[in-house]
């Protein structure tokens, strides 16, 4: 028999609390969703603000503006360049490193010094500024170097070493030209205080090329005793000073006194436009006795001397000794030179700057009758002579703002040779003046020992 499960009635107390929850539930919703429509769906009425009142002005005056046509340029057919000065600036030739050559570039102002090499090292380097020199034993520094080596018969003497000697000074110069840095500027001048000759016109850098040249330049040089000094040398010559000719003390340069031929050849230095000159010299006085032209009684009171009875006798009896004595130099010489081929000596270089008189003076021979005399001495104070130089400097580099160069010398002596305390006062003051230095060197073994050039690097 089945039996039949019995429906179960619900609670009503129950049923109404879920009505009502329902209903309050219900208008829960409806009052939230009306808010919602309200508040993002229904915009707000839009409010205009009223407008701020506007004051009417007047418009600015009317400006009105002119433009003008560009004016046609006109060709400048009178302009003319003015004359304000003369200023001595010294011509550079730049010989730039060929292509093998490898270079230095350094930093810095004037010297270039201290900075690391771009590219290589050893001849050729480019390094801007100066370079250190040791030219017998006398150390400086400097961008512009001037070298003055004396040709004259003198520096082949015996006592000197002859001409093998005088092959260790030339072969001493092309090697400082060698060590020097390729930016570094220089030039060789040759004189014998008769001619005057120059490597180049200006000055050049010491590039390899230069000194190849250089060194062909230079080699034929003195290197025969028959023909020593420029004499023989077709580019040698008399130069032309460049300042101060209307000087009184410049009129007198010319005349062929030893002081004289002093100034004139350091003034050509000088005008070189350089930094430093090294002489190179057997006969350098210094500040010696510069003579002067006479005024004109000094040179009628000469003329009468010269008129006279007295001074005409003597003067024709010295004249027809001449041939006599060129004579006896000429078998004085054979003699000498065959007693110096025995010996294996080169042929005796004799100085003939005063002709027979400087032959026979050093050959020994003296003369039955004297020349009666050349002039008076008028000598130009050593005041006048040091006011002309510093005037000369600034002229020459004062007015371009560069420092005055220095003066170095180096006198080769004989080693017994007499060179007394006065005169190498009168050097070292002349030296000092321009400040430089001075050395002195004797004899072919000293020129030789006196050699610095390997001690030079830069």
């Amino acid at each position: 028999m089945i039996t039949q499960k019995q429906r179960r009635n619900m609670n009503p107390m129950l049923l109404k609390v879920l009505v009502v929850s329902a209903a309050v539930h219900a208008v829960g919703l409806f009052i939230l969703g009306g808010i919602t429509v309200v508040k993002y769906i229904i915009p707000d009425e839009a409010q205009f603000e009223e407008a701020p009142e506007v004051t009417e002005e007047k418009p600015p005056p009317e400006v009105k503006i002119e433009i003008k046509p560009k004016p046609e340029i006109e060709p400048m057919r009178d302009l003319r360049m003015k004359k304000i000065g003369n200023i001595a600036v010294a011509d550079i030739s730049v010989d730039l490193p060929s292509e093998g050559d490898s270079f230095t570039i350094s930093s810095g102002i004037g010297n270039f010094g201290g900075a690391s090499k771009l590219v290589g090292s050893g001849r050729g380097q480019l390094d801007f500024g100066s370079s250190r020199v040791n030219v017998f034993g006398i150390k400086t520094q400097a961008e512009r170097i001037l070298f003055v080596l004396d040709t004259s018969a003198d520096m082949l003497a015996d006592e000197k070493g002859g001409i093998k000697r005088y092959a260790v000074i030339k072969d001493e110069i092309t090697k400082l030209v060698g060590k020097l840095n390729t930016g570094t500027l220089f030039n060789v001048m040759l004189q014998d205080r008769f001619e005057t000759m120059l490597f180049k016109p200006r000055l050049v850098n010491a590039s390899t090329s230069s000194l190849q040249q250089l060194v062909r330049w230079i080699k034929p040089i003195n290197s025969n005793a028959r023909y020593p000094g420029l004499s023989n040398v077709m580019d040698a010559g008399k130069p032309s000073l460049s300042n101060f000719k209307e000087d009184p003390i410049h009129a007198n340069l010319s005349l062929n006194w030893k002081g004289n031929e002093t100034v004139f050849i350091t003034q050509y230095a000088l005008e070189q436009g350089i930094d430093t000159i090294f002489f190179i010299t057997c006969t350098h006085g210094g500040f010696s006795t510069v003579m002067r032209m006479p005024t004109g009684s000094e040179a009628e009171a000469w003329d009468r001397t010269v008129n006279s009875p007295e001074y005409q006798a003597q003067l024709r009896k010295h004249e027809a000794e001449i041939p006599e004595m060129r004579g006896r130099i000429q078998r004085k010489l054979q003699s000498v030179n065959a007693e110096r081929r025995g010996k294996g000596q080169p042929p005796i270089v004799l100085n003939s700057r005063w002709g027979l008189l400087s032959e026979a003076k050093q050959l020994g021979l003296e003369w039955k009758t004297k020349h009666p005399g050349y002039g008076q001495r008028y000598e130009i104070s050593l005041n006048d002579i040091e006011r002309y130089y510093n005037r000369l400097n600034e002229k020459i580099y004062g007015q371009l703002g560069r420092p005055n160069p220095s003066i170095n010398i180096v006198l080769y002596l004989s080693e017994d040779e007499v060179f007394s305390k006065q005169d190498e006062k009168k050097i070292r003051d002349f030296v000092r003046f321009f400040n430089g230095k001075h050395r002195i060197v004797r004899g072919g073994k000293g020129i030789k020992s006196a050699r610095s050039a390997k001690e030079t690097t830069n």
